[in-house]
């Protein structure tokens, strides 16, 4: 399939209207609506719902649209990343992180990278270890950095020094903020705000008595720290992640469970320049 259709086909599901798409292409519209039907042709499939005025894709257009996106993105790293091969350390890195406060040390690494090579360029996603996993399995991210280790044989990991302590969220008025430390027996029969990944993967098991105890999960903890805030339960996560949240507390567990931190990649990757020189500079600050 040639790759110029999928991006057609991205400018009309982002404009929603044939003509906007056609002049944003600098292409005719019935050349545009031709080629697309063309398309459907070659998939066996309606990509689009047409209207008089406005186009909505169907619902086997939506995950065509997520795929073609994928794809495009691919190449687009590709091209830039051929374009870089004959020169410096140089062109774009892109990180899947999840949320942790270990993300200060990856910062100062790339500072410091980035007086070096001034045309290297960061690109952060942040995101649970699932989509960061995914996302570099397909080549999308060069590498991710992951709170406990990833249930994949796909993937290189690399330990870092720390590790990260989970513990209780809460407000500061609450009568268990006081306490040093959070035991299961303090959260027997509370109303729990659980991460979604920790949960699947069973991470805080003796933690929870029983499903009917979650009122709620997240992947990001931002938004649950409001659901916290307006008294909705009390949130299990990893230290550090909760500071725009003034009215709330964290509180380590006991007996204490940490996880350890890993940037991983994946398997038998052929790296780019400027992402070789990254990993050699994580190694480096990790192994002084």
């Amino acid at each position: 399939m040639d790759i110029r259709l999928m991006r057609y086909f991205l400018a009309i599901a982002q404009e929603g209207n044939l003509t906007k798409a056609a002049n944003r292409l600098h292409i005719s519209q019935p050349s545009l609506s031709k080629q697309m039907k063309e398309l459907e042709e070659e998939l066996g499939r309606t990509l689009f719902m047409r209207g008089n005025r406005n186009i909505t894709l169907t619902d086997d257009g939506m995950y065509f649209r997520k795929r073609a996106q994928e794809i495009v993105d691919l190449t687009d790293k590709l091209l830039v990343d051929l374009d870089m091969e004959d020169m410096d350390v140089a062109g774009d890195i892109h990180i899947g992180c999840a949320e942790t406060t270990e993300m200060d040390c990856l910062a100062a690494i790339m500072k410091e990278m980035k007086e070096e090579y001034p045309q290297v360029m960061f690109h952060i996603h942040s995101g649970n270890a699932v989509d960061i996993q995914e996302r570099i399995e397909k080549g999308l991210y060069d590498m991710g950095l992951f709170v406990g280790l990833p249930k994949s044989t796909r993937l290189e990991m690399y330990p870092l020094h720390e590790s990260i302590e989970w513990g209780v969220v809460m407000r500061k008025d609450d009568l268990l903020a006081c306490r040093p430390y959070i035991t299961k027996e303090d959260l027997k029969g509370k109303p729990l705000i659980v991460s979604e990944q920790a949960l699947i993967n069973g991470e805080l098991g003796e933690w929870v008595e029983n499903k009917e105890q979650v009122c709620a999960t997240y992947n990001l903890f931002f938004n649950a720290g409001f659901m916290v805030s307006r008294g909705m339960g009390y949130a299990l996560t990893i230290e550090g992640i909760y500071g725009a949240h003034e009215n709330l507390v964290f509180v380590p567990l006991e007996p204490s469970f940490r996880l350890p931190l890993f940037l991983g990649w994946k398997k038998y990757q052929a790296f780019s320049k400027a992402s070789l020189k990254f990993i050699e500079l994580v190694k480096r600050c990790h192994e002084n």
